[in-house]
């Protein structure tokens, strides 16, 4: 793996209905009304009745002093089950997320395989990973909080 290079997961259990987690993941849009770290949302194009092809240029802040803008261009809807989108601009990658129900509500996976576009962040990257990997866990876990609050859920 390239130093600049991270491929991380994030798991959410949810006891909540399939479609509702959907609905809310797949509205990006409105995270930041439950998601602290989304600071912005701008649509840049509406993509196909599907929605694949939606770009949207997102504004992140994170826990660590730095913000992130990069966009985010829709490239696979699998209803109820799989979004995935292409990020380009200050990171570079592919970020899907993987939904699937459970008994007990919904079980949420999140890769994301992503390269780091800033300088900085690249020559940093070798020393800064755990830091790195920790800020975007943090951020994650803002999102997972947010949307439990949203959902009107406890946090597992």
């Amino acid at each position: 793996m390239a130093a600049a290079q991270f491929n991380l997961v994030t798991n959410w259990s949810l006891a909540a209905p399939l479609k509702r987690v959907w609905d809310e993941l797949n509205h990006p849009d409105e995270w930041p009304q439950w998601w602290r770290a989304v600071k912005r949302v701008e649509m840049i194009a509406p993509g196909d009745a599907s929605g694949v092809g939606a770009t949207r240029r997102i504004t992140w802040r994170t826990a660590l002093p730095y913000e992130i803008t990069f966009d985010m261009r829709a490239t696979r809807i699998e209803p109820m089950s799989l979004l995935e989108r292409r990020a380009s601009g200050e990171l570079d990658g592919v970020g899907r997320w993987t939904l699937t129900p459970t008994p007990a509500g919904t079980s949420v996976r999140y890769d994301w395989q992503v390269d780091l576009g800033k300088p900085w962040m690249q020559l940093l990257a070798p020393v800064l990973r755990p830091a790195f990997a920790w800020n975007h866990n943090k951020v994650m876990g803002w999102g997972y909080e947010g949307l439990c609050k949203r959902l009107g859920i406890m946090p597992g």
